[in-house]
Formats: structure tokens, sequence, C-alpha cells
């Protein structure tokens, strides 16, 4: 994970935004909220996301074409994340194993395809929602 000193003050500012949120936020919801603090375009929240995606700080959820904080510090030079993701309420839980994704990229590989990167989002329900609905 790159140092969080080194940010931007823009970077900065959509980075507390995301992990301020209870749930995942595109970009033109971050635009939206960011505006008090001199955002005007698009272009300048999607300058500070793509480099905290690649500074390892943010996610893109690939389903929802919207972005989260990282849950916490972990190594993302495995390339393998998984998402939990709550259709009714939105919460979203991040889950990365090093064994996993060195399985998927052996299965990957030995179909002779080179991969970059690996999401996988899991659509469902939350253990808080299936409490409440039962």
């Amino acid at each position: 994970m790159a140092a969080r000193e080194a940010l931007t003050r823009n970077q900065i500012c959509v980075l507390e935004r995301l992990e301020a949120s209870a749930g995942p936020l595109s970009a033109y919801t971050l635009l939206d909220q960011l505006r008090e603090q001199g955002f005007r375009a698009p272009l300048q929240v999607y300058r500070a996301l793509d480099t905290l995606i690649k500074g390892g700080f943010v996610h893109r959820l690939e389903s929802l074409n919207a972005f989260v904080a990282c849950a916490e510090p972990h190594d993302h030079s495995h390339d393998m994340t998984a998402f939990a993701i709550c259709d009714r309420c939105g919460q979203v839980v991040e889950m990365s194993d090093h064994e996993v994704g060195e399985q998927l990229d052996h299965w990957v590989r030995s179909t002779g395809f080179a991969a970059k990167k690996a999401v996988i989002e899991f659509r469902g329900t939350c253990a808080r929602c299936l409490a409440e609905a039962a």
C-alpha cells in the first residue's frame, strides 16, 4: 500500500469520503458530496480514484460501478480480492486470501490464460438483513 502522506488534497478528500460512507459510492455521488470542497468536474474525482486504486486504498466494485475504501491494510500483491455485497442494505465486506488467490491463479494459468487481476463479487443478503427478515 502506498503512503497516505503522498496523497494530494483531492485524493485525501475522496478517500475520506469513501472511508466515512456506509456503502459503496459512484463517482458522481462522490462529486456531488465533494462540491463544497471545490470539486467541480467528474475528471477530478476519476483522477483521484485512479490513483487511490493504484495505491491500494480503494477498490472498484465492477457490478455496481461504484467504489469502496479498502477495508484494512493488507497485501494486494496477489491481485485477488472478493466482495460480499448485500442487495438489501448495500453493506460490502472485503475478503482477501493469498492461498485462494494462488489456487485461482493456478487454475486460470492452466488454461493458458494470463490474468492481470481477479475481482470476485458475491451478491446476496448479509447476516444482519437475514436476521431482521426472520
